[in-house]
């Protein structure tokens, strides 16, 4: 395992960019800051592209924030396998060992709240404080219903979808445009903050949807998996975030009993791609919970 950057590669934000290789695989991580670490986890259908107004806050407040694609998402490389939140939460912990951090800050969102679970339980010693936006978790939430009106459906129904083998991918190659923005049409509440167009970029790429959906097809084994992290607590303080015009206080719930330190928050008018559409409220959720929490 061995850690580098490709290039030196900054933006006009002070972004650094690096390569992580674990079991031959590259994972991207975007570094802003110095300070205590915090691992940024990004979720379905986004990259770490979507925190950029978090990290820059959390820099200049004096934290490290180092936001990774996760393995087959945006410029890291797609495996063809290990899609579950345990292999992927061993890959980003390994990943942060390769930058030479044993211990941080965590926070997911979407499908990164799942896979920062599994981490934070897996991984207790490395993981300071958690928070999670915008999600329930696979086994510990109720499986989502099929027979209910499609206006209550709009959150749920591309779990089914995302999960059926080669169907997706063949309907919706070459109409990716289409179909990711219907998401970002329905799960937003300000439109115009998502960044659709670098998340339709990455998906669009080679084997881009095909990785996307495999998080999904791997729910089975994450579902397996979190049945026996639901047997131990988490330590560590936990923030659980929702937004008021999509999970709501469902992040809250579906940790409740999970953690002996958990307290939540709801951002209001605002939709499911949180960070972007409500940065300033999320920022004051997360540094306070950060600051309230130093290195001792």
């Amino acid at each position: 395992m061995s850690a580098h950057t490709a290039r030196s590669l900054r933006t006009g934000d002070d972004f650094t960019h690096r390569y992580v290789r674990i079991d031959g695989k590259k994972i991207h991580c975007v570094v802003a800051g110095t300070g205590e670490p915090v691992l940024l986890i990004p979720g379905w259908p986004q990259t770490w592209y979507a925190f950029r107004h978090i990290m820059q806050a959390l820099a200049l407040q004096g934290f490290q924030a180092i936001a990774v694609d996760p393995p087959g998402l945006g410029n890291s490389d797609r495996p063809a396998l290990g899609f579950d939140t345990g292999n992927i939460a061993d890959v980003l912990h390994r990943t942060m060992l390769g930058l030479g951090i044993s211990r941080y800050h965590l926070v997911g969102h979407d499908v990164g709240m799942w896979v920062a679970y599994a981490l934070a339980s897996d991984q207790p010693h490395a993981v300071r404080t958690l928070t999670v936006t915008e999600a329930v978790i696979p086994g510990l939430a109720p499986p989502p219903p099929i027979f209910v009106a499609p206006e209550h459906n709009i959150f749920l129904w591309h779990f089914l979808f995302n999960q059926i083998q080669d169907l997706p991918e063949a309907l919706i190659t070459g109409r990716e445009e289409t179909y990711l923005n219907f998401m970002f049409d329905r799960w937003s509440f300000h439109r115009d903050a998502v960044a659709s167009d670098v998340y339709i970029r990455a998906y669009s790429t080679p084997g881009g949807l095909r990785a996307g959906f495999d998080y999904y097809r791997a729910i089975p084994e994450t579902i397996r998996q979190n049945t026996e992290r639901a047997t131990r607590m988490l330590e560590m303080p936990v923030l659980a975030i929702g937004a008021e015009h999509a999970t709501n206080d469902a992040p809250l719930i579906t940790l409740q009993g999970r953690a002996t330190d958990l307290r939540g928050a709801i951002i209001t008018n605002c939709g499911h791609f949180v960070m972007e559409e409500a940065p300033e409220a999320f920022l004051e959720h997360l540094l306070g919970f950060l600051l309230a929490h130093p290195e001792v």
